[in-house]
């Protein structure tokens, strides 16, 4: 089994329902997490009852993409004692951020760490982390294994890194925010829908799932505009939704799950 799922699609805090950026990766047998924002938490658990993981990959340090995190350190720190740490691949403030909710315990108590940027192997993959741009240290990520890529963007402003993280990617999964008066602020720190669809058609990417969507704007609307620059059908991401990874491109092989 090959697949990644929709933990939570939201950027900035969670609409009703859904949760904020988090996506569960199964690789015959080896489990991943690309982020654990706001809601996550508990829909990881569904999808994995047993809460067993082997890696957790965090962007960076804004809560919508990491504080349920801290729920899953809490976890393991008091419900699974004197286990293995667990690798943690994240820009160094991830874990500063987060210390200042339990400051009476070192996180590292359960978490290795491996700072991002930076390039590792992690079980199957080969894991490339390239910065970009954003209001705090941001690292893109990129998973590889046998021939199969999944490119996740994070948080992001314009920038030809994005071409290269998500280079001839199966899966690249960039967010789209979409924020109002986004495109005229002198620093760019996010991307519009079409600014997404524009950068994965740069990168070759075969499929683009666009995520991180402002609470409250229409996602039927995002998806058109980064049709009309990727020039090929774009996903929404969707809380539950499970896609296999290295499907051939006439179909995207999706599904729901619970």
């Amino acid at each position: 089994m090959r697949q990644v799922t929709v933990l939570g699609s939201c950027g900035g805090f969670p609409e009703p329902g859904r949760a904020c950026s988090g996506f569960a990766v199964d690789w015959d047998g080896y489990r991943l997490v690309l982020d654990l924002g706001y809601a996550t938490l508990p829909r990881l658990l569904r999808h994995w009852p047993d809460g067993v993981l082997d890696a957790v990959v965090v962007t960076h340090e804004h809560p919508d993409h990491c504080v349920d995190l801290h729920g899953l350190f809490r976890m393991r720190f008091y419900g699974q004692p004197g286990g293995p740490r667990l690798p943690l691949f994240c820009p160094p403030g991830v874990l500063d951020r987060l210390s200042g909710l339990e400051p009476d315990v070192d996180l590292q108590a359960v978490f290795d760490l491996h700072p991002l940027p930076g390039g590792y192997r992690v079980g199957p993959f080969d894991l490339t982390g390239l910065s970009l741009p954003h209001f705090v240290p941001n690292a893109g990520v990129r998973i590889a294994a046998d021939g199969i890529v999944l490119a996740y963007s994070g948080d992001t402003g314009p920038t030809p890194a994005l071409a290269e993280l998500g280079r001839d990617a199966d899966l690249f999964i960039v967010e789209a925010t979409d924020r109002d008066g986004e495109t005229s602020r002198p620093t760019r720190n996010l991307l519009t829908s079409t600014e997404a669809g524009r950068w994965a058609r740069r990168a070759g990417a075969r499929r683009l799932m666009l995520t991180h969507f402002w609470p409250g704007n229409d996602r039927e609307v995002a998806v058109s505009a980064a049709q009309v620059e990727f020039g090929s059908a774009v996903m929404a991401a969707e809380e539950g939704l499970t896609l296999t990874l290295g499907t051939p491109d006439s179909g995207c092989a999706c599904r729901r799950c619970g």
